[in-house]
């Protein structure tokens, strides 16, 4: 009976050691060994832009516009021409979920015009940085390469003189796909820096006199009533700015360009009016052309965000 307690008693202290060693602090890994901060899941991409998608840009400008924009386009005899003129072209592109444009050109009596618009979807491709960030940054520095000027400035001169810039009053590496010819010496500015001190229409009125007596308001000091510099717009899109450029060639007419860009969402878009009256002593309307560029702008935007 003796020897039986001692087995007994025995095979009772391995079962204590080995219950001991399997609770001990061995090689192996407990699962309260995690992090306190760490939830095991990483965080959630950044969200994607509103815009998956873009228009069919040349069917985004309404008849009635061009007519207003493009006066020569109704002078069109041909009717095949004219009805080619309305549809616009299409610029080049490489995807058109990602970027699409398309410009008109019309000639009158009294000058040439043209009209651009081009719509660039953004994408971000860092997971952190969602569209939309990543388009105000596109956008941001488009708007650095305009070298605004300030509208209360008593100058209305531009702040980047001397900045070589496309037909946007941009640099070249921010300028849209598919813009117009560039202007050799042009810049943002205002009618002073180029087109000398008055607006004046491309049928020879003042801009700044409905009777045509040439009391217009000198452009150095604001230009016509209504007419502002290169600035920013603060009623268009989430962000918006304009640029006006003119520029003189040599032995031909003074040359405008009056550039509106706005983003709304993950789309930036770009409207680029310009005009070449056929007499070098006509300068283009200044105020007109600010007035209908914003205006169309202001359609395009309704109708990316209905």
């Amino acid at each position: 009976m003796q020897r039986k307690a001692c087995v007994t008693g025995t095979a009772a202290l391995l079962a204590a050691l080995l219950a001991g060693c399997s609770s001990g602090s061995g090689g192996g890994t407990s699962p309260d060994d995690s992090k306190p901060n760490d939830t095991g899941t990483s965080a959630p991409p950044a969200p994607p832009g509103k815009y998956r998608t873009l228009p069919e840009a040349c069917s985004q400008v309404e008849q009635s516009t061009l007519d207003s924009m493009l006066p020569g386009i109704k002078g069109i005899t041909d009717e095949k021409q004219r009805e080619q003129a309305y549809q616009g072209t299409a610029t080049p592109t490489f995807d058109t979920d990602r970027r699409v444009g398309c410009r008109w050109t019309a000639e009158s009596p009294y000058a040439t015009d043209h009209l651009m618009v081009d719509f660039e979807r953004v994408v971000s491709y860092d997971t952190t940085v969602s569209d939309d960030t990543r388009a105000d940054q596109v956008f941001a520095s488009k708007e650095a390469a305009a070298h605004l000027t300030d509208p209360h400035s008593s100058s209305g001169s531009g702040s980047g003189g001397g900045t070589k810039t496309d037909g946007m009053g941009l640099s070249p590496d921010s300028a849209p796909e598919g813009d117009p010819d560039t202007m050799a010496g042009g810049g943002t500015g205002t009618a002073g820096d180029a087109c000398g001190a008055q607006d004046v229409d491309s049928h020879g009125d003042q801009g700044g006199s409905p009777s045509g007596s040439g009391s217009g308001t000198p452009s150095g000091a604001g230009g016509a009533p209504g007419a502002l510099p290169s600035r920013t717009l603060d009623d268009l899109g989430d962000a918006a700015f304009l640029v006006d450029a003119c520029t003189t060639p040599a032995s031909a007419a003074r040359h405008r360009t009056v550039t509106v860009v706005f983003r709304t969402s993950n789309v930036i878009v770009t409207v680029q009016y310009d005009e070449q009256p056929s007499r070098p002593t006509d300068l283009p309307d200044r105020k007109k052309m600010q007035d209908t560029a914003q205006e169309l702008a202001h359609k395009l935007s309704g109708k990316l965000s209905g």
